[in-house]
């Protein structure tokens, strides 16, 4: 039972890998009832998700979720504590409805939806809406996400479309002009009236000092007389 169940998640993998580019680590966004589910079932995701889904997953959930688990009390105080433990995701919305979650995911084509069916996970089959969305990208009526992808990257290489990262860095590197504050003259520093007051005042007394000896030396030469 178990290897038919791995085979079937195989083959839906395979599906949503090739028409939609899912790659590993895969993704998986848990909500109130999934991580209930799994505590009931003593179903340890981080380790039993990797080996069903044979590759590297990583586990996220929503704000909305954890405030929903808050509001409904100690009955799902275990689930609350497995949705802590997953990466936190910014949403929209601010209330969880998931009755209606799992019909909104099937109207998305390319969405991988999970469930917990009597203690054991379940990928489910691809929905209506992603083998429709499939077939018209197989006739040529539309064009899937993945292809958008690698048309883009091949335009980018051949030059016909500008790349976005490389056109960001010529504008990081881009040379702007010079600052007009450092074009601005240097404005001449206004004269120090007071060092130029005090250096007047020591001319003057070097001055007087010299004119001293010669008064002194002349009333000596009088009185010799």
């Amino acid at each position: 039972m178990k290897i038919t169940r791995q085979k079937h998640a195989k083959k839906h993998l395979g599906f949503f890998r090739n028409n939609f580019g899912v790659r590993e680590p895969y993704q998986i966004l848990l909500d109130g009832t999934f991580c209930q589910a799994a505590l009931r079932g003593r179903i340890q995701l981080r380790e039993q998700l990797p080996r069903y889904l044979m590759g590297e997953t990583q586990l996220c959930t929503t704000r909305c979720v954890l405030k929903e688990l808050e509001t409904l009390g100690k009955d799902l105080y275990g689930a609350k504590l497995i949705a802590q433990k997953c990466q936190v995701r910014n949403c929209p919305h601010f209330k969880n409805a998931d009755q209606n979650l799992s019909v909104k995911v099937k109207k998305k084509p390319g969405v991988p939806l999970m469930f917990i069916i009597q203690n054991t996970m379940v990928l489910d089959k691809p929905s209506p809406k992603t083998i429709a969305f499939v077939k018209a990208v197989e006739s040529g009526q539309l064009v899937s996400v993945h292809e958008k992808e690698s048309i883009k990257h091949l335009k980018e290489e051949q030059g016909l479309v500008k790349n976005t990262e490389q056109s960001r860095r010529k504008k990081r590197k881009k040379i702007s002009g010079p600052n007009p504050l450092s074009c601005l003259k240097k404005k001449k520093k206004a004269p120090d009236t007071q060092s130029s007051a005090s250096e007047k005042k020591r001319k003057r007394k070097r001055i007087r000092n010299r004119s001293n000896p010669k008064v002194l030396s002349e009333k000596q030469n009088a009185e010799g007389e």
